[in-house]
């Protein structure tokens, strides 16, 4: 019998400051060259347990430790960070964290130095790793100058020169776009068997990370190990919606549809899964479902976008995008990292001015209004909220922008306490911000925005990093602004669930350009689209495909099933 590479025995473990244990009675075995999940909502204890694999915990992060916990046969007290370095290769989720070199062929170096190893014995070793992680042709660029999956693949090169026996991966599809996500899932992949490394992914995205098969999925609830299965065996449970996990779209919409799954299908892998048992009741339940008629624009164009291109340096951006937002649209901004998303957000904030065409706003050209001008009626809301937060305190953060227009403290005394009570921020007005969870982080960077009455609000990635439970509670946060106050709301986002369920149009772009503008379902139903512009077909377009169905019909009517829970007969 195999002997286990990683084992908890009745291990709890209690952070220094904290009263409440965050692991409590961990049972768990990984044996050399398995592939494992931990799967979790947020604050399940997820990340505390990769801590105690790389030696965070107790080196970093002391706190009581009982039971015991080994690696490598070794206990985690009697080992040190850097011997369980060794053993361990850690990838962070922002890999800007884990940079330390000036090129990437010094990052990749780096604790090869620190190991005084020799230089042409480290030079043969950083190409390796560079080849087995398809970055050699990168070895002079600056880490920070590459694109998100590229970074990661810099990270994962920087733990492979000592042929690690244990790779950890912390939310590695967080930033990625959803092509290059699926090329990080087949990159960790090959490392399991072109290695043999023992793989451990801490991902919530649970239908990404099995587009390659996995050993098992250990389930993480309040510190504790509520499941520990294979994928299918857990598929066929109803563990994943009890603790806030979203299951593959094509098994929800099986069973929205009519289906009774059997726990005997391969229900972890569409392209073998046997849809016959299913294939009439479908048919015949979405051929009682009719489409709402969309309605033509109602409101007034809010930004007209004519010819507009933009270059860095010698790079171009954007070229020749048009197009037009009208007042309580909701928007999908989608494409591949670097397609040119981020380049015009910021073009319509106003903190980038076109170098060719023209943006008007509210039929007047918006080079006639400064940047605070604009600020006023367009909301940007970043990804990472913790680059917008400046003070200490839940409500002078929310004053802030009043402040600084030298507005009377009485107005904007009744003006944040009307935005705290919608943003569900009141209770917390006082709260230091460090306090605060990064749900309601993101929450007053919206507040913020908010007080200042805007007509647009634009959000970078909003349910990033996010679990189930907490997507869906932001997500009907912005919903209700949108149908409440009117406003139009632009999605920068990676997440095709979030662009199909929450938008009604699809700005589309690949490589500065903007390659499609119309109904989000139509879009998502287009597979030649989304492979123009590197994105992954959801898996309910691949179900409608085999099953010889309308994709748009079946899309829409799904997200219809999910808001309004008709099963249409």
């Amino acid at each position: 019998m195999k002997t286990p590479i990683i084992e908890f025995n009745n291990f709890s473990f209690r952070y220094e400051s904290l009263v409440e244990k965050t692991l409590k009675n961990i049972n768990l075995k990984i044996y050399p060259n398995e592939k494992v999940l931990i799967l979790g909502p947020s604050g399940s204890g997820k990340s505390t347990l990769s801590y105690c694999i790389n030696g965070l915990i107790p080196h970093s992060f002391s706190g009581e430790i009982q039971g015991s916990c080994k690696v490598h046969d070794q206990p985690i007290e009697s080992n040190t960070i850097y011997g369980l370095s060794h053993y361990v290769g850690t990838v962070l989720q922002d890999s800007d964290l884990q940079f330390v070199g000036l090129t990437v062929g010094e990052d990749i170096a780096y604790l090869m130095e620190n190991k005084n190893t020799k230089r042409e014995i480290m030079l043969d070793k950083v190409l390796e790793s560079a080849k087995r992680v398809g970055m050699e042709k990168y070895l002079k660029h600056v880490p920070f100058s590459l694109s998100g999956g590229q970074k990661q693949k810099v990270s994962i090169g920087g733990v492979l020169y000592d042929s690690v026996d244990i790779l950890l991966f912390d939310e590695p599809l967080a930033s990625l776009d959803p092509q290059t996500g699926k090329d990080a899932i087949d990159l960790i992949d090959n490392l399991n068997k072109d290695t043999g490394a023992t793989i451990v992914i801490i991902e919530h995205r649970l239908e990404d990370v099995l587009y390659r098969a996995i050993d098992r999925i250990i389930l993480m609830e309040e510190g504790e190990i509520v499941a520990d299965l294979t994928p299918n065996q857990l598929l066929a449970t109803d563990l994943l919606p009890k603790y806030g996990i979203r299951e593959p779209l094509y098994l929800s919409a099986i069973k929205a549809f009519g289906g009774t799954l059997n726990p005997a299908d391969t229900l972890d892998n569409l392209d073998t899964l046997d849809l016959n048992p299913y294939k009439n009741e479908i048919a015949t339940r979405l051929s009682h479902f009719n489409p709402k008629t969309i309605q033509a624009h109602v409101g007034r164009p809010l930004f007209e976008v004519s010819n507009v291109s933009f270059s860095y340096r010698d790079t171009d951006a954007l070229s020749d995008v048009s197009f037009t937002i009208y007042e309580k649209e909701r928007i999908a901004l989608i494409g591949e990292n670097g397609a040119g998303k981020t380049t015009l957000a910021k073009i319509l904030t106003g903190a980038l001015r076109p170098i060719s065409g023209t943006v008007q706003f509210e039929g007047k050209n918006y080079l006639n209004y400064s940047i605070k001008e604009l600020a006023q009626h367009i909301g940007y809301v970043m990804q990472n909220p913790n680059q917008m937060l400046v003070k200490d305190i839940v409500k002078e953060e929310v004053k802030l922008a009043l402040k600084l227009r030298q507005i009377s403290e009485e107005i904007i005394d009744a003006r944040v306490e009307s935005v705290l009570k919608v943003t569900d921020l009141y209770s917390l007005r006082n709260w230091p911000i460090d306090s605060l969870s990064y749900g309601q982080k993101k929450r007053v960077t919206i507040a913020s925005m908010l007080v200042l009455d805007p007509k647009c609000l634009i959000l970078d990635e909003p349910t990033a990093g996010q679990d189930y439970r907490h997507y869906k509670e932001v997500m009907a946060f912005v919903d209700n602004l949108n149908k409440d106050y009117g406003l139009a709301i632009i999605f920068i986002t990676h997440d095709m669930h979030l662009a199909m369920e929450y938008t009604d149009r699809a700005l589309v772009l690949s490589n500065g350009r903007l390659i499609a503008d119309e109904s989000t379902y139509a879009v998502l139903s287009n597979p030649d689209l989304l492979k123009q512009a590197s994105l992954k077909e959801t898996s309910l377009s691949q179900l409608a495909n085999a099953l010889d169905i309308n994709g748009k019909h079946l899309i829409e009517a799904f997200v219809n099933y999910e808001k309004e829970g008709d099963t249409y007969g």
